[in-house]
């Protein structure tokens, strides 16, 4: 009894010390996953669209599956042979429970040309990679040279595979190469609480939402600050709290959290040519407006983080329909945050306290109201 309750309570260093000898005698390559979207969707949810179709309106958008972790990545049944097989029955000769990553309270997002979705997620204090062309989920933990992030929350493309992302803790944003490292920071000492990014290819400048200091402020590539737009105020060209950005061309769309609107500047003069929303308690209006994005048609979503729903409207800031409402089921929200847009026109919301990254597919047309 005592032999047996001691190996039990070793059984994991026995395993580490068996995959160590054989790892070292027979090295092998981790089999590539798939990235599936669908995992645990029932057949109707994967028919869900927006409107109903039994609305006899035109749908506008369908359920396309949702982001949790590195469960969305299956490695197919015929590979699991040879070592890989071994390895998978070896471990269940011990009985050991394996630990899935997974998301906890993801912040926001954005998806590259090359296949890679990523997602920030102050919980985790982490970067998630869902690298479709790898076949894996990668998660990045270091925030610079010496640091780890602390609460990641904006993040945005840069050049050449690099990604920028805003760590409102710590008080700065890192610029990070396509293998996870820190090439520098920006803002230390300038930057008071970052949250949303929008990063100019053309102009090569990184705009932050300086949520505490009510500005948004502009750096060129080296990471100097060239100018700060607004300041706090209810205004245009005011602001109370903004939170997440976006950029169009030359356009921005800030979200102005607790002025309860959306304004659009003018990206150089910071002069505001349009403002989205107005306060109240119908769908459609806005309490805490936080990610914002905009589709190649011109649509513009609006996370509605109080009353829990992703809200549509056209390029004239005319409200369309909503998406949501609280709840855990398909197409239900607990305190979204971000939203962002891929080149396929799916729409991804994270869905903070779900634990998950909703998408939906923009079936096209709808960017003007009827």
């Amino acid at each position: 009894m005592t032999v047996r309750s001691g190996f039990a309570a070793n059984r994991t260093l026995w395993l580490g010390v068996v995959l160590a000898v054989l790892m070292a005698g027979c090295a092998t390559q981790a089999e590539r996953g798939v990235l599936n979207f669908g995992a645990g969707a029932s057949p109707e949810e994967k028919r869900m669209t927006w409107p109903p179709m039994e609305s006899g309106e035109v749908p506008r958008y369908v359920y396309a599956g949702e982001l949790t972790g590195e469960d969305n990545f299956r490695v197919p049944q015929e590979k699991k042979t040879g070592a890989s097989g071994f390895f998978s029955w070896l471990a269940g000769l011990f009985d050991l429970e394996a630990v899935p990553v997974v998301l906890q309270r993801p912040q926001a997002g954005a998806a590259d040309g090359e296949g890679r979705i990523f997602v920030t997620d102050a919980s985790r204090q982490a970067v998630f990679v869902f690298d479709r062309q790898e076949g894996r989920l990668n998660v990045w933990e270091a925030a610079d040279a010496s640091r780890r992030f602390v609460a990641p929350t904006g993040i945005a493309l840069g050049e050449g595979g690099e990604i920028y992302v805003a760590d409102s803790e710590l008080g700065f944003v890192t610029r990070i190469n396509r293998e996870g490292k820190s090439t520098g920071v920006i803002g230390t000492g300038e930057l008071s609480r970052p949250v949303g990014l929008a990063f100019d290819a053309a102009s090569r400048q990184l705009f932050v939402a300086d949520t505490h200091a009510h500005d948004i402020k502009v750096f060129d590539a080296e990471g100097r600050l060239l100018r700060t737009l607004g300041r706090h105020g209810d205004k245009p060209g005011e602001f109370n709290y903004p939170t997440y950005l976006a950029l169009v061309k030359d356009e921005l769309y800030v979200a102005d959290t607790m002025n309860a609107r959306v304004q659009v500047l003018d990206a150089g003069s910071g002069k505001t040519k349009m403002v989205i929303g107005e306060r109240g308690l119908n769908v459609g209006n806005l309490v805490r407006p936080k990610g914002v994005a905009v589709d190649d048609e011109g649509n513009i979503y609006i996370i509605e983080s109080y009353y829990d729903h992703l809200l549509v409207f056209n390029r004239k800031g005319e409200f369309l329909m909503p998406i949501g409402g609280v709840g855990r089921e398909v197409g239900k929200f607990y305190l979204p945050s971000g939203v962002w847009i891929d080149a396929r026109n799916r729409v991804f919301v994270a869905d903070m306290f779900n634990g998950r990254v909703s998408l939906f597919q923009f079936l096209g047309g709808g960017a003007e109201s009827e």
